[in-house]
């Protein structure tokens, strides 16, 4: 049911990255780390396994880096918006482009907690990838650093999501399904683990 569901957008991913390459990923990477909410897990993945199988004529190292790029590129207009619109105007109009008191609050939380160095944790982790850039604008943070950790933080993320589309897909052929639970479930627990010790704590809005 959910295969027949989901078929008609899966296809027009794969022809999307026939046609396009790189570009598709990159460009989606984009919009999964500014305001959109497109998670990443469902752009990388899919996009390595059928590299992996032969499905698309792009390589593997190609999809980490333009996925490395698309998630700086995103990262990058979520700061500079922040920077040029400044904390009071994104408090008070913030909302029409998704970006809500509650996030620019959190976002806050983060950064106070954890210095310039959160900008490389929160690229590893669900929840805080796509809002570290709104306090790292408002502080008006150096733009390298900012860039440097954005880029090192996507191209492992990047990385470990290539990783878990050709693991999957592998076991998926070979009709393995025991793995695959596996390797979902383990991962989805590390990265809750991860998201509540790193960032629910601290995300919190101080009373």
């Amino acid at each position: 049911m959910l295969k027949h569901l989901f078929q008609p957008l899966l296809d027009w991913y794969q022809n999307a990255l026939e046609t396009g390459g790189y570009w598709i990923v990159g460009l989606l990477m984009t919009a999964e780390s500014s305001v959109l909410p497109l998670p990443s897990e469902s752009i990388i993945p899919l996009a390595a396994n059928w590299s992996h199988t032969g499905k698309i004529h792009i390589g593997i190292p190609g999809i980490i880096l333009a996925g490395a790029l698309g998630s700086w590129l995103g990262a990058t207009l979520v700061y500079w918006l922040a920077r040029l619109a400044g904390r009071p105007l994104l408090m008070r109009y913030g909302r029409f482009i998704l970006i809500t008191p509650e996030k620019i609050q959190k976002s806050e939380n983060w950064m106070s907690h954890y210095g310039s160095a959160g900008v490389f944790i929160a690229r590893l982790l669900p929840g805080a990838r796509q809002l570290v850039g709104l306090p790292a604008g408002i502080a008006r943070m150096d733009y390298l650093r900012f860039s440097i950790f954005t880029l090192l933080g996507s191209t492992i993320w990047c990385s470990v999501l290539c990783w878990l589309g050709v693991k999957i897909g592998a076991d998926i052929t070979k009709g393995q399904m025991h793995k695959v639970v596996l390797s979902v479930g383990g991962t989805a627990l590390v990265l809750g683990g991860l998201y509540y010790f790193f960032v629910h704590r601290h995300m919190k809005k101080k009373t």
